[in-house]
């Protein structure tokens, strides 16, 4: 019970509404076990004599229950369903706020379609589990009590016989109920392998298609789906000896009641009409009993689909680290606030050493090296040498070894993310588009201080989306909005970029809707979107990842030029493959399986004739081979 207790801090936000929906199960309930009582009357009235009067009277008697009922039960189910429609919506938008804030290392082990599975399918069968499964376990708890004590009222000795099969019902219930609780989190498991083919399927569809594997992936696929296939029937057949076994023990129940109760009206122990209410009380006890199992079968899977979430609610995000509690917020460097003007910041590898994991080699020995606001560091070296590890560190998006990784003089750990990231312009070795607009995708960094005063754990509506008056129109998607970033940042962004000749091609221009990932784009031209975003806020902090490797050397020069405007007051950090992109870096760091092992700058290294003077031979030759 102690995962079911997670899910009321989401009950108790609509306690009220749970309230008005038992009142109403009450109100049911109670209006149809009155309906035995009238018929009671209306067969033992109407056996001495039948008049008109009569039978109006206890027809709309019949039809005044059944009308109020149905009202009640109306009300019933649509404020308790609608509470748990709102409870699903709230976990879910949790579920991917929690999602957004745990650790990359994470997701290097986790499958997306496994997520996407327990984000959908798992939040479905919780949401029946407190929707519907509390509607019957109210109703089924009233009918029980109501209808036990007014069959007692009647006969004592056919109501105990009426309850001979409970003993087999209990024990039905719960051998049953663990199983399926077994069986529907292998059902649940296979369910997220078949969501993880399908989302690698989808995205790996044109390399698939190069590599003529259509038939092998559809054979992989099918495989899955056989067995989801397997055991959902697994399932469903415990399921159906569950009910089979059910409606026997019932079934033996009504035909006793039925043999003796006759029996006992023929010799005048019992009237017709107490004879008619107590087999219809014996029915609506039989209801509840067979909706013990539906009840069993919903809160077994809904406990299961909850402890799979759980499972993904319990990781730890990536802020709570030692030192990266409130108490560390009060050294947020001030001019790192929203209204004060904004600098470089100081960035300072202390003796880092990291590896991805315990036992695992270091990708990173020993580095040290400071980059002042105004300069340019850039990290060259072979593929694997550490550059883009290196850079990940610097937000967070790995963690660094505590003492390591310092910013302005402060540990990044202690820093909170949502404002350390905010200083950073990241640009990604891969760059990822979103199926939005071209502005949109621009703009999708925050601007400074929009986030501020959010973690006091009250929920917020969603934000509009803004019509801008410069023409940018994202309304309707949801996704992004520019808000005070206006159209003019998003334009010196993107002429930064070289974007400009880009959007010129483009039917609509900056509201050209781009392909998922952006594939009715370049890579070049994915590449330069990206830096347009990471620029769009004029970051104190700029990381390039490798973010040219796709430009034209035309372009990249261009770029190039459009960045030293304003390189003056900023902080670089540049991890190139690329010499042209570097040589006009403050400091060059040569990294070689981890270690820096040449640091200076461009004149300075070629002058030393070590390995990065060879690098930038090889790389000259290359390029004259290619003009020539």
């Amino acid at each position: 019970m102690g995962s079911i207790r997670r899910l009321l801090p989401y009950l108790r936000r609509y306690r009220r509404a749970y309230a008005i929906g038992l009142l109403s199960v009450v109100v049911t309930a109670t209006l149809a076990l009155l309906a035995p009582r009238v018929l009671q009357y209306a067969v033992d009235d109407l056996g001495r004599s039948i008049t008109h009067h009569k039978l109006t009277f206890y027809a709309a008697l019949l039809v005044g229950l059944s009308l109020v009922g149905g009202v009640a039960r109306f009300l019933m189910r649509r404020v308790v369903i609608g509470a748990s429609r709102h409870i699903e919506a709230e976990v879910r938008d949790d579920f991917f706020a929690h999602l957004t804030r745990l650790p990359l290392a994470y997701f290097r082990t986790r499958r997306t379609g496994d997520l996407m599975a327990r984000a959908m399918g798992d939040l479905e069968s919780v949401r029946l589990m407190i929707g519907i499964s509390v509607i019957d376990a109210a109703n089924t708890a009233v009918v029980f009590v109501v209808a036990l004590a007014l069959m007692l009222s009647i006969d004592a000795g056919l109501t105990v016989v009426a309850l001979a099969p409970l003993p087999a019902v209990s024990l039905a219930v719960r051998w049953f109920g663990k199983a399926i609780h077994a069986r529907f989190q292998l059902v649940q498991a296979q369910l997220s392998e078949v969501a993880s083919l399908t989302q690698e399927g989808l995205s790996s569809v044109r390399l698939v298609r190069a590599y003529g594997q259509e038939d092998a992936q559809v054979e992989r696929f099918t495989e899955a789906t056989r067995r989801y296939f397997a055991r959902n029937r697994s399932l469903i057949r415990l399921q159906a000896a569950f009910y089979a076994t059910m409606t026997f023990s019932l079934g033996a129940g009504a035909l006793l009641v039925l043999w003796l109760g006759s029996a006992r009206v023929v010799r005048g122990e019992l009237t017709l009409g107490e004879f008619v209410a107590l087999t219809a009380y014996q029915a609506m006890l039989g209801v509840p009993m067979v909706a013990i199992g539906s009840l069993t079968n919903t809160i077994q899977r809904g406990i299961a689909s909850w402890k799979r979430m759980l499972e993904v609610f319990d990781e730890p995000e990536a802020e709570a680290l030692p030192g990266a509690g409130r108490e560390r917020r009060a050294r947020v460097p001030l001019h790192w606030k929203a209204d004060a003007p904004r600098g470089g910041l100081v960035v300072e590898i202390r003796n880092l050493t990291f590896s991805y994991g315990p036992g695992l080699p270091p990708v990173l020995r020993d580095v040290s090296f400071r980059a002042a606001p105004g300069q340019t560091v850039a990290l060259v070296g072979a593929t694997g040498s550490g550059k883009s590890t290196l850079l990940h560190l610097l937000p967070r998006l790995l963690e660094p070894p505590p003492g390591t990784v310092f910013v302005d003089g402060v540990d990044v750990r202690g820093l909170p993310l949502e404002i350390l990231r905010r200083q950073i312009g990241f640009v990604p070795q891969e760059p990822f588009l979103f199926a939005e607009t071209l502005a949109g995708n621009i703009a999708f960094a925050p601007a400074a201080g929009e986030d501020e005063g959010r973690g006091s754990g009250e929920r917020e509506a969603p934000p509009s989306v803004e019509l801008l008056s410069g023409g940018f129109d994202l309304r309707g998607t949801g996704t992004f909005h520019l808000g005070p970033l206006g159209t003019d940042a998003v334009r010196r962004a993107a002429a930064i970029a070289r974007l400009e000749p880009v959007v010129e091609t483009l039917p609509r221009g900056y509201e050209t809707p781009l392909e998922e990932r952006g594939l009715n784009l370049s890579g070049g031209q994915r590449q330069r979107t990206a830096l347009a975003r990471a620029l769009v806020l004029d970051p104190p902090l700029l990381v390039l990842d490798d973010a040219l490797s796709a430009v034209d050397t035309k372009t990249e020069a261009e770029i190039l030029e459009g960045l030293r405007a304003g390189a003056a007051v900023r902080t670089t950090l540049v991890a190139a493959s690329r010499l042209s992109s570097v040589r006009d870096a403050s400091l060059i760091l040569f990294l070689d399986e981890g270690r820096i092992v040449e640091r200076g700058t461009h004149e300075e290294l070629v002058a030393l004739g070590g390995q990065y003077a060879g690098l930038y031979r090889r790389q000259l030759l290359r390029e004259s081979l290619e003009v020539g």
